[in-house]
């Protein structure tokens, strides 16, 4: 495990672990303890009541985070035609069809996002090993496969997210930056949290949300009360 630097340790001493911070505390905690020289991500961690390994416990979906994230998203598009036209002044950083998928099959992936219209999805599916992996793999129901490609990627540069719960039941996610008025991470945060809450499987038992951290990308994790969340 790294040594923590003496920021790091002066920082984990202001939160109690024990605790469990309202949100605008602890968002207001976060700021204050964000301290690197860049500017931070903050992050929230939500631990689900669910085994995502049973499909009818899966909790995956996008979120539109109000205030954007803060973050240059980059984007490419599998389309030609008009579509690649409309991709393009849409601000998709790199639109193509078979020469895009030789790039990104010869390594070239410093994408954020991977938007495709329906026809192209034959040419898509032959980097499923490359694309999957990296979780940016085009869906039909994440949006990222349609004919509406624009508004795909608009959204994508915008400030929507994608979330997809882990093996352990874990779900997290950027919503916004360190600089960012709390107001702005407040209305990301609850933005977020509503998404999770409303992407709640038929198959999960029990407690739906079991804990919610905030941090910064370098900074201890905040716990929330979970008592605040509404439908949690």
């Amino acid at each position: 495990m790294a040594k923590l630097t003496k920021k790091q340790k002066a920082a984990d001493g202001k939160v109690n672990p024990n605790a469990h911070y309202n949100v605008d505390e602890a968002i207001g905690l976060v700021k204050s303890l964000a301290s690197a020289k860049f500017d931070e991500t903050v992050e929230v961690a939500i631990n689900l009541g669910v085994d995502p390994r049973h499909a009818d416990q899966m909790v995956r979906g996008v979120v539109n985070l109000p205030k954007g994230t803060g973050k240059d998203v980059r984007v490419a598009v599998f389309a030609k035609g008009a579509k690649a036209e409309e991709a393009t002044k849409a601000g998709a950083d790199k639109v193509g069809a078979e020469d895009l998928m030789e790039e990104m099959q010869a390594g070239k992936l410093d994408y954020d996002r991977v938007i495709a219209t329906p026809d192209m999805m034959g040419v898509v599916g032959r980097l499923g090993k490359v694309l999957g992996p990296k979780g940016l793999m085009p869906n039909p129901k994440l949006g990222t496969v349609t004919m509406d490609v624009a508004k795909a990627v608009s959204d994508a540069k915008s400030g929507q997210v994608e979330f997809r719960v882990e093996k352990a039941g874990i779900i997290h996610a950027g919503i916004g930056k360190a600089s960012f008025p709390e107001a702005d991470l407040k209305a990301n945060f609850d933005a977020f949290v509503d998404a999770i809450v409303k992407a709640k499987p038929s198959g999960a038992k029990g407690k739906y949300v079991k804990k919610i951290a905030i941090s910064s990308t370098m900074g201890p994790g905040v716990r929330l009360d979970t008592t605040e969340v509404a439908g949690a």
